[in-house]
């Protein structure tokens, strides 16, 4: 897949709202484009205050090997759009230089969309996929990022979720260098994490098991951190001997399928890994391509037609517009005042 940074110029509408960037660039896209439904799958909730998603304007803040960054961009232009993206910060031109990976420019869904596929997409998938063209799968290749707050999801509800992956980052997370909005805050680092105290842990509503499993994670990050930047499924040499980041992160006590597959789905753009033991994905993906609940077993027999596109198939059923069946009750919120 053919992919090229162009010259960009600052648009002179922009300009007067922005300071100069360190480091700039425009991709333009070959075809459809959505910015937000690219970049969306990063954001952990409204709230998330290291991301801010607009329909054509993002603004993302990080750490980079060089620093720590503020990242904007932008979608201008119609049936033919250009992505700007502009960098502030000493972690700048790095950010710049896996812009592409960022946007999800090498994601390719040539296979996926292929008419002479031997397997026929279920309507509901195959019209999803009409509507949605524009969405690419980024790969950020910032692994404690993206694990981080795949630890906080573990086995609670979303809003317990986005509460303590927010307020982790308002305790810890440093302030973004460049015009960042002014309350977006830097992911927190592994070393931050790791100085968390007790006390804080129960205020971001975060249980022993899910602390102590973060904290496990941040004293393993920047060994984890050295796989970010491989190919999905490389190997390297350790010291443990060979292994994929998927068998490192699997290595880490309290981390299991489901968190490894909502790792590689960010940092990777994983088009196949399905997030297997969620609290209602099984049933939501029977519910819509047969009109009755599946366990985790049935999800993958229902979706294994697309084996190495599976996740592209349960993505389109989440923007189809079909909702799960309320039936029971929902998972309540935990207490964690007595632990």
């Amino acid at each position: 897949m053919r992919c090229q940074w162009q010259t960009w110029t600052m648009p002179e509408n922009m300009s007067a709202a922005l300071p100069e960037a360190d480091a700039y660039a425009s991709w333009r896209p070959d075809g459809a484009y959505a910015l937000d439904k690219t970049l969306g799958i990063l954001r952990r909730g409204p709230g998330d205050p290291t991301i801010k998603l607009t329909g054509s304007r993002a603004w993302l803040c990080f750490h980079t090997p060089g620093g720590p960054v503020t990242l904007a961009l932008s979608r201008t232009g119609g049936l033919s759009p250009t992505i700007e993206l502009r960098a502030w910060g000493p972690g700048a031109g790095e950010a710049i230089e896996r812009g592409l990976h960022l946007v999800g420019a090498y994601d390719d869904w040539s296979a996926f969309d292929d008419r002479h596929c031997p397997v026929t997409l279920p309507a509901v998938v195959a019209q999803s996929r009409r509507f949605n063209r524009g969405l690419r799968f980024p790969s950020t290749g910032r692994v404690f990022d993206a694990l981080l707050p795949a630890i906080l999801e573990q086995k609670v509800t979303v809003i317990e979720a986005n509460f303590a992956w927010r307020y982790v980052c308002e305790a810890v997370g440093e302030v973004p260098p460049g015009p960042a909005p002014a309350d977006m805050r830097l992911p927190p680092t592994p070393a931050a994490i790791r100085s968390l105290q007790t006390w804080q842990w129960h205020q971001a509503r975060v249980d022993a098991r899910r602390a102590a499993t973060a904290v496990r994670a941040a004293a393993a990050a920047a060994s984890l951190e050295r796989w970010g930047l491989l190919e999905l499924g490389a190997r390297r040499e350790n010291v443990a001997g060979t292994g994929t980041l998927a068998a490192a992160l699997s290595s880490i006590p309290g981390i299991g399928a489901w968190t490894v597959a909502e790792v590689l789905q960010r940092t990777h753009g994983s088009a196949d890994h399905v997030s297997v033991g969620d609290y209602h994905l099984a049933a939501f993906v029977g519910q819509v391509l047969t009109g009755r609940r599946v366990d985790d077993a049935g999800m993958l027999e229902l979706l294994a037609p697309w084996s190495g596109h599976r996740q592209r198939v349960v993505r389109l059923i989440g923007l189809s517009g079909h909702r799960k069946q309320a039936f029971g009750p929902r998972l309540a919120p935990m207490d964690h005042r007595r632990h």
